[in-house]
């Protein structure tokens, strides 16, 4: 279990990053060959800013936006990430581990195509929760997926309870209980939803170490590997959950913006003929911004895509930049940094009683991870 919560830490939390994050996270971390390595002190903060840019990018398209189809936006990011890494693979050494980890038809049912479907409805309800909860809380209730991956283990018998182990779960679950009770704008839909994409990912971990145990995957090679799959999971959920509609706002976004463009260098012209150019290029640039603001637009979408696929390629270097305990603490650094963030960002508040359930949640969370889930 050590490994594996390491290497949860070290790739892009898909869900969490998830994103999150982040995306899959490997069967086995190993230190990319033949590549650049930075310093800690340089890849944990970039690291730390993409995992975070991320998750505020998401939410400002959900509720800023108002671009509110989390189906449509992560399977986006599941197709950029399926075609930047496979130009990556055909133009740098990034993906050469790839070449280690054959993939059979056998393999793809029993392994590939299980743990797929487990990552697909993970990024697809950690991200709904997006609609119905704050960015904040939702972080303190990740806090709870340890205690979720260790009640998996416990029942299907792969590792034993003991007493250090009863209490960090203990610890983790009184305190985001304590956090959930100061949630000034608790949603048990958002809730439920949020418990239901950290019951996806603790089984899709626990998933990984039992079923590709000792396969050295990276987390550029596992994303490979998994994005095609889970883009195509998730397109066959839209038509049920969306439909045409994010398709229709996203080509009138393209079409739009276009038509507004040519309408505004139309009147700039006129303008021009008075002697107005200053005006008409004041015109144009307002008639662009207008049409931006309200709808989601290619610029946008290219851009959020590109931060999330960044943080995967940060996660590879982030592979052995730092012990243990130093990428733990950075983790922890990131939630709280986040949690924070959101706060200014978005306004909100988060009382005594919030903050003394996450602390006590995170402390557990630091227990486990030293612990390596023994």
């Amino acid at each position: 279990m050590e490994k594996h919560e390491l290497e949860k830490l070290e790739s892009v939390e898909l869900a969490e990053v998830r994103q999150s994050r982040d995306l899959p996270s490997p069967a086995t971390a190993q230190q990319p060959r033949n590549r650049a390595k930075f310093s800690a002190t340089t890849i944990i903060p970039l690291w730390i800013v993409l995992s975070s840019g991320v998750i505020i990018y998401n939410n400002y398209i959900y509720n800023s936006l108002n671009f509110r189809f989390p189906v449509f936006l992560v399977t986006w990011h599941l197709t950029f990430a399926a075609i930047g890494t496979r130009v990556l693979q055909r133009t740098t050494h990034l993906l050469d581990g790839a070449k280690d980890v054959p993939v059979s038809k056998d393999m793809f049912f029993r392994s590939i195509l299980p743990i797929g479907l487990l990552f697909s409805g993970s990024l697809i309800l950690s991200n709904t929760a997006y609609l119905y909860l704050s960015v904040a809380y939702i972080q303190m209730l990740k806090a709870f997926t340890p205690v979720a991956i260790l009640l998996i283990t416990w029942a299907t018998r792969i590792s034993e309870p003991n007493r250090k182990l009863l209490l960090i779960v203990l610890m983790i679950s009184s305190g985001v209980a304590v956090t959930s009770k100061g949630e000034k704008f608790f949603s048990w839909i958002g809730f439920f939803i949020q418990a239901g994409g950290v019951g996806f990912e603790a089984t899709r971990l626990v998933l990984i170490q039992t079923l590709l145990h000792g396969l050295k995957m990276d987390p550029l090679v596992s994303l490979h590997l998994y994005a095609p799959v889970c883009a195509l999971i998730n397109l066959c959920v839209i038509p049920f959950t969306e439909g045409l509609e994010p398709l229709r706002l996203v080509w009138e976004g393209i079409t739009g913006s276009y038509s507004h463009a040519m309408s505004a260098v139309s009147s700039a012209a006129v303008s021009n003929a008075t002697g107005s150019i200053a005006g008409a290029s004041g015109e144009l640039l307002a008639a662009i911004g207008e049409e931006a603001a309200p709808h989601i637009t290619p610029f946008i979408l290219l851009t959020n895509a590109l931060l999330a696929f960044l943080l995967n390629i940060a996660a590879v270097f982030l592979v052995g930049a730092g012990s243990g305990l130093v990428l733990t603490l950075a983790g922890v650094l990131k939630d709280v940094l986040l949690v924070a963030g959101s706060v200014v960002i978005w306004g909100g508040e988060i009382g005594v009683m919030q903050a003394s359930g996450y602390s006590i949640a995170l402390c557990g969370l630091v227990m486990f991870k030293l612990s390596g889930g023994k």
